[in-house]
């Protein structure tokens, strides 16, 4: 059994085209609250970042952020948190919210909300960190993706046991089972004979 005392949230801090969007945040962080976890997630206060911190809050759970200065100085730094982390570089925050959560979770979002999930994926696959990673779509947000990662498995750039070890749904409660459950197998990156291929 897997404890999720913490939970790590990457998602856009756009809200996207659909308000379903912004709603599931809301009602997701309010989720994460009412099971008793904290939330760690990149400190914004606008697009989704922005919800699911605020449904957090608004359950009475605890909400913690992790900013660099120079988008705190922009002003887009939620400042109603329970704990807000101010670091100099990206970097920074990446390695900070890691430190912080025992597992994580892609809402929909862009380039950096897969930059930060892909990271944690790329770390897992090293053996650098046994925590469950999923992707939480809205409306088949991240069919796509599902579909263009198992291309990756057919074609034999990412290991089967590798993707198995990845979620992807829209039921959040489903999500919080399997994380729970959540047993990691390390397998090696690269075939026999492939130690060469760092691609």
């Amino acid at each position: 059994m897997h404890t999720i005392a913490s939970l790590c949230v990457y998602c856009g801090s756009s809200a996207g085209t659909r308000p379903e969007y912004a709603e599931r945040a809301f009602a997701f962080g309010e989720m994460i609250a009412r099971r008793g976890t904290a939330l760690v997630y990149g400190g914004g206060k606008v697009g989704l970042m922005g919800k699911v911190a605020d449904g957090v809050l608004a359950a009475g759970g605890r909400a913690i952020g992790v900013i660099p200065r120079h988008l705190m100085d922009k002003e887009v730094g939620h400042t109603g948190l329970t704990e807000l982390h101010v670091v100099e570089t990206m970097h920074e925050r990446k390695t900070r919210m890691y430190e912080l959560s025992d597992a994580f979770v892609a809402l929909p979002g862009g380039f950096g909300t897969l930059d930060e999930m892909f990271e944690m994926l790329t770390w897992a696959q090293l053996g650098l960190h046994t925590y469950p990673c999923a992707f939480l779509g809205t409306r088949g947000f991240y069919t796509p993706l599902e579909q263009g990662i198992d291309h990756m498995v057919e074609e034999g750039f990412v290991r089967m046991e590798q993707r198995q070890s990845l979620w992807f749904g829209e039921d959040p409660e489903a999500m919080f089972t399997w994380m729970e459950n959540y047993e990691a197998v390390y397998t090696p990156k690269w075939l026999p004979g492939e130690a060469g291929d760092h691609a």
